[in-house]
C-alpha cells in the first residue's frame, strides 16, 4: 500500500470565518440599493391614497354622529313635555268625570274640584314646576311683579299681598307673582 497524503478540506470564506461581504480585494459590497424614484412614488401615491381613505372615514363619520346628534335634539324637543302631559292626564279625566255627573250637589262638586286639585298639585311637584307664594316676604322682583304699593306700617318693601301665584319650574321662574308691595310712610 502507498501511502497517500491525507486530503484537506478547502473551506469556502464564509467557512473560514470571514465575513461574506467582503471580497477577495478586502472592500465591501452593497448591500442595500435605494429604491428608484419610479418605486418611491408609486409607495408615495400608495400612502397618500391611505391617508385620503382613512380621512373620508372619518369625515363621514363625524357627519353621522353630527346628523344622529341633531335627530336626537329634535326628539328632545318633540317630546319634552311628554313627561307632563302623561302626569296631567288624570286631572283631565277627574275634570271631565265631575262635569259629567248629572246628580251632583254642592259639596260632592266641592270635593270632587278639591281632589282633582291635589292631583294638580301632585303633577306640577313631580315635573319640578313649584308655587312662588310670596306674602309677608321681602319683594324679590327676580321673583316678583309689582303691581302696585301701598303705605304700611313696618318695614318697608314687603309683600302685602299676592294678587297672582308665581311659578318657577326647576328654580327657573316662569311667571313672577303679582304682588301688592309696602312702601315707608310719607314716602
Amino acid at each position: 500500500m502507498q501511502d497517500t497524503p491525507p486530503i484537506t478540506p478547502t473551506l469556502a470564506p464564509s467557512e473560514k470565518g470571514e465575513p461574506e461581504s467582503e471580497t477577495a480585494t478586502g472592500q465591501e459590497s452593497p448591500v442595500e440599493t435605494l429604491p428608484s424614484p419610479e418605486e418611491l412614488l408609486r409607495q408615495a401615491e400608495l400612502k397618500a391614497a391611505e391617508h385620503h381613505d382613512a380621512w373620508l372615514r372619518a369625515k363621514a363619520e363625524t357627519e353621522n354622529l353630527r346628523r344622529r346628534a341633531q335627530e336626537d335634539i329634535a326628539k328632545a324637543h318633540k317630546y319634552a313635555a311628554e313627561k307632563f302631559a302623561t302626569e296631567m292626564l288624570p286631572v283631565r279625566d277627574s275634570l271631565e268625570a265631575a262635569l259629567a255627573t248629572a246628580a251632583s250637589t254642592a259639596e260632592s262638586l266641592r270635593s270632587g274640584v278639591d281632589l282633582t286639585l291635589k292631583q294638580l298639585i301632585t303633577a306640577f311637584e313631580k315635573s319640578g314646576l313649584s308655587e312662588i307664594n310670596p306674602a309677608g316676604e321681602k319683594f324679590d322682583p327676580h321673583q316678583h311683579q309689582a303691581i302696585s304699593t301701598l303705605e304700611a306700617e313696618g318695614e318697608p318693601n314687603r309683600v302685602l299681598s299676592v294678587l297672582q301665584k308665581g311659578y318657577a319650574l326647576n328654580e327657573r321662574v316662569i311667571r313672577p307673582a303679582l304682588v301688592i308691595v309696602s312702601k315707608a310712610k310719607g314716602a
